[in-house]
């Protein structure tokens, strides 16, 4: 299917993206709104480039009503982007945005049931890895008894929120797309081209673990999807590119692509570990946690079947020319 196709059929339709002023939630508010359908785009820092875009934006925390309620009234899809998402900070903070914004939507959503045609709740697949590596995993696998970060704990604690909503009557879908990068990444790629421009990147473990990653495109192209198969009510689904590769063969080929030396040396796991709880306790984020090094050395891999059988999933963009793309836009940003 191509992306034409997808994009068919929003036009006038009523459409709220939580979290527009984020890379993911930016770039579906942009999507839909070239496909005609009538924005509402709503994020907590200021909106400006988007409302020169001419759509419509509501400033605010969601967790507040007043902000949830002027974003929600009279939508018929809603696209839930927003969120605390870091390896590092106070639960606190992560609650408020990720529990109680969720909360907060989804009760006035409920509300008006009469209206919304479906709620898409943008989770991680982060949720299901701890300490162990794991490859192919699926939505109905179990997920591990403890979360590593609270960034993964109060995600699950959010997805708990959209399944008793679902029960009360929300029409609701959870997707879990997989290390999300391409132009406008400020977050996965940059963090490590900052290291790599340092020199301070070393290979994390035996070097040959295998990861996903998802290109921008193909994210959206699984959101829209997702908002309109029948099928996909009260069901959660994994997005990834289809296509796991070893990490740091991957880090490597985006050294060379960007004309950084590639990481050189190792540095065994569990030193890696004892680094990370040593660089502990300070107000700033550590350049290393043990989230971030358990990501960077072990197998982290997602089954995409479910995705393919109920949805019609096929990702349009590959991974190399994905990467191509993201560096051919990196080249253009300023120095990390």
């Amino acid at each position: 299917m191509t992306e034409a196709h997808m994009d068919q059929g929003w036009a006038g339709v009523p459409v709220l993206v939580t979290g527009a002023t984020g890379f993911i939630g930016g770039a579906l508010a942009r999507r839909l709104h070239a496909a005609g359908a009538r924005v509402t785009a709503q994020g907590r820092r200021s909106g400006a480039t988007l409302e020169a875009a001419g759509l419509r934006f509501v400033r605010g925390d969601l967790a507040e009503r007043a902000v949830a309620e002027a974003a929600a009234a009279g939508q018929a899809y809603v696209f839930h982007c927003a969120a605390l998402a870091a390896p590092w900070g106070p639960y606190k903070a992560f609650y408020h945005a990720n529990v109680l914004a969720t909360e907060r939507l989804t009760a006035e959503l409920r509300a008006n049931l009469a209206s919304v045609r479906r709620f898409v709740h943008v989770s991680t697949p982060s949720l299901c890895f701890s300490d162990q590596p794991r490859r192919n995993v699926r939505e109905s696998d179990p997920l591990p008894a403890r979360q590593l970060t609270a960034y993964a704990d109060t995600k699950r604690l959010a997805e708990q929120v959209v399944v008793e909503a679902q029960a009360a009557g929300l029409p609701t879908v959870r997707l879990r797309p997989r290390a999300v990068f391409g132009p406008g990444d400020a977050t996965l790629f940059p963090r490590l081209l900052r290291a790599l421009a340092r020199g301070r990147l070393r290979v994390i473990g035996s070097g040959d673990n295998l990861a996903d990653l998802t290109y921008i495109d193909n994210v959206l192209d699984g959101f829209l999807l997702a908002a309109r198969v029948p099928a996909a009510v009260g069901r959660v689904y994994n997005l990834t590119n289809g296509e796991p590769q070893p990490l740091w063969l991957l880090i490597a080929k985006v050294s060379v692509l960007l004309g950084y030396q590639p990481p050189r040396g190792r540095l065994p796991l569990r030193a890696a570990l004892a680094l990370a709880y040593w660089l502990l306790g300070g107000r700033r984020e550590p350049p290393l946690t043990r989230y971030s090094v358990r990501m960077l050395a072990l197998d982290a891999t997602l089954d995409l079947s479910a995705a393919q059988r109920d949805l019609g999933y096929a990702p349009r963009v590959s991974l190399d020319e994905g990467l191509a793309r993201f560096c051919a836009w990196q080249r253009k940003q300023p120095h990390p």
